[in-house]
């Protein structure tokens, strides 16, 4: 339940937890996810967003998650200088394995070769203009290439201080196992959320079981659990990705529109936002599954942040979770137009 203020708001800090076990860094209980802020999803104010930063830090959201892919490096380097003016007080995470190609801007490439990897990991750390990368992911998985090769490569760099702990992100269990007895992963990072359920199948249960901080991505849908628009091919400007993913267009988004019934009628009886009971239902996923569970929303505005982070403080009650629970199942559309490059893909 609320704290009898209501969420919308807040000024005090987040709880914290342990990133991949007992011996991790203390981080918030939630992180930032700063992919928006260079691309996807329209145009960006930086200095909005440098105060949105500044905003995280102040409530105690300490995991700061990026990726090299993320306006091609750009997002990297527009982190740098907060980088630099809070490397002590922020767990630094980005990704590599998604290769673009200037000269072929839809191009999507999956790299996970050692060479690859090497190559990646100097790039990030030259943009985010530090020594030391404290969370490394895999962005995507290359069936082709072995995981030894490439989480062996991945431990090399830990040896070597370049890279402090590893990640994966939209693996199965078994991946994720396998990879686990190579070196030990820290974090997995997968899509989590009222809508997208995949990682259910087995990747949550293999987290849980080795002690694996869980990371979900699009916790909020991509802003369509929140309201923020009903179809993606009319509300929303023509550079956003949005558009291209198939539950969020036309007769899918109509039909996934009507399931956030319950959750506005939630949200009401809390006094909270949409927003906040879709967050609230992910981090009570900890208890669910037992394991740690760190979601990183992305938001580009103080007031959002302010928004998200307080909803760390609303509890769901059994019966609240037992009418949010059926609509997973109901949504209609896949998460991505090509969903080859997603742990679902590879489920046995």
């Amino acid at each position: 339940m609320n704290d009898g203020t209501g969420t919308t708001g807040g000024t005090g800090k987040i709880d914290t937890v342990r990133l991949g076990g007992p011996d991790g860094p203390e981080i918030g209980v939630q992180g930032f996810g700063a992919m928006g802020i260079s691309e996807f999803y329209g145009a960006t104010d930086e200095a909005t967003a440098r105060d949105t930063l500044d905003a995280a830090l102040e409530r105690g959201v300490t995991l700061i998650d990026t990726a090299d892919i993320y306006g091609s490096g750009a997002n990297e380097e527009f982190l740098a200088p907060f980088v630099a003016a809070h490397r002590d007080e922020i767990v630094l995470a980005t990704k590599f394995a998604i290769e673009r190609d200037p000269a072929r801007p839809e191009h999507r490439g999956i790299r996970n070769d050692r060479a690859y990897i090497r190559q990646a990991v100097e790039g990030s750390l030259r943009r985010l203009g530090t020594d030391t990368i404290d969370l490394y992911y895999m962005h995507r998985r290359d069936p082709a290439v072995p995981l030894a090769e490439s989480v062996g490569a991945m431990a090399e760099l830990v040896a070597e201080g370049k890279v402090r702990r590893l990640g994966l992100s939209e693996v199965t269990g078994a991946e994720l196992r396998e990879a686990h007895a190579v070196h030990p992963i820290a974090a997995l990072q997968s899509e989590w959320s009222l809508f997208s359920r995949d990682v259910e199948r087995s990747a949550v249960a293999a987290a849980a079981e080795l002690g694996v901080t869980f990371v979900p991505y699009s916790p909020l849908g991509r802003g369509f659990l929140t309201g923020a628009f009903a179809d993606a091919g009319k509300d929303l400007s023509e550079g956003d990705f949005r558009r291209h993913q198939p539950r969020f267009t036309g007769d899918n988004a109509a039909r996934n529109a009507a399931l956030l019934d319950p959750v506005r009628k939630i949200a009401a009886a809390h006094g909270a936002t949409p927003a906040q009971v879709a967050l609230a239902w992910v981090h009570q996923r900890s208890a669910v599954h037992g394991l740690t569970v760190v979601p990183i929303p992305g938001t580009r505005r103080r007031a959002r942040l302010e928004e998200n982070a307080a909803a760390t403080r609303l509890t769901l009650t059994d019966a609240e979770l037992a009418a949010l629970e059926p609509i997973a199942g109901l949504v209609a559309g896949d998460r991505y137009p090509d969903m080859s490059f997603t742990s679902v893909s590879r489920e046995g």
